[in-house]
């Protein structure tokens, strides 16, 4: 992989990471366009930008994660004690949202790992994630327009969509803002949520695969490692603020359009012999 390459893929990751429309799809779909070889560094590098987009979350919602008061819970001129036990409430909702993921994502690693190679997987899923985005505005146009968090059940079961999102293609992003949707939130609180969530179940991911492989990887290959981690977050800034002004006023129809698009151009390729997944 060459600076330009990873320039390219760190794009495509800060821009899909929170959308709706898979961010490892794309990237997958990008390294293979690319021709890039899929070595133990690339494998890290894919995985590992997403610091970079976990570091944008933090930084646009500082506020939230070194002082995580909702309006209705406390204030600022409120005592210490209660400020922290608004602070555990939310870090412990993000653990249980988490656990699901965290559990699965061990048990089913080689799965998971074996449909990351497969261009095939990613294009079905993103023509069939596209047509669930068509209906979601119609089944859920009725949703409050409030900024709460969920509850500890609720939670935890948007967690279990997340569990959705290990299929490639399928988005982390669009299962965990549906799974809130489903909860009774608003558009804007549950895509909150799904970045929030992001941090934890993101950095453990990045984590893993940094253990497993750092000691594989060249010593010239970390300064492209820095470079695609400073693109990804300064892409993802920018990424995030304007979906979730899109999504409040909008919806998700476009994505869902836009998935479809994507998904069926690649069948195409793949029904015409074009050899996606042998690349590299």
């Amino acid at each position: 992989m060459n600076t330009l390459e990873a320039i390219v893929i760190a794009i495509v990751e800060g821009l899909t990471e929170f959308l709706p429309v898979s961010s490892t799809g794309h990237m997958i779909i990008a390294q293979k366009l690319l021709g890039v070889q899929s070595t133990d560094f690339v494998r890290l590098f894919t995985v590992g930008i997403q610091l970079g987009a976990i570091l944008s979350v933090v930084m646009l919602y500082w506020r939230k994660f070194l002082a995580p008061l909702s309006q209705n819970a406390a204030s600022q001129d409120a005592p210490s004690l209660v400020r922290m036990e608004v602070k555990f409430r939310f870090y412990l909702k993000l653990l249980l949202a988490f656990v699901p993921a965290a559990f699965f994502g061990l048990v089913f690693k080689s799965v998971i790992d074996t449909m990351l190679e497969s261009v095939l997987v990613v294009a079905i899923s993103l023509v069939a994630g596209g047509v669930v985005l068509l209906f979601v505005d119609k089944w859920f146009n009725n949703q409050p327009d409030s900024d709460e968090e969920p509850t500890y059940p609720k939670a935890f079961k948007i967690g279990l969509f997340q569990v959705i999102a290990m299929i490639p293609g399928v988005s982390r992003s669009a299962a965990t803002i549906i799974g809130g949707l489903t909860q009774k939130m608003s558009r804007k609180a549950a895509a909150e949520f799904s970045f929030f969530l992001a941090v934890p179940t993101m950095a453990a991911a990045t984590g893993y695969e940094l253990l497993q492989t750092w000691q594989l990887i060249q010593p010239g290959d970390w300064p492209i490692f820095i470079l695609g981690n400073v693109v990804a977050f300064v892409v993802a800034l920018l990424a995030i603020k304007g979906f979730i002004s899109y999504l409040t006023r909008h919806g998700f129809k476009v994505f869902g359009y836009y998935r479809i698009a994507v998904g069926v151009i690649i069948l195409l390729l793949l029904a015409f012999g074009v050899d996606l997944n042998m690349v590299g």
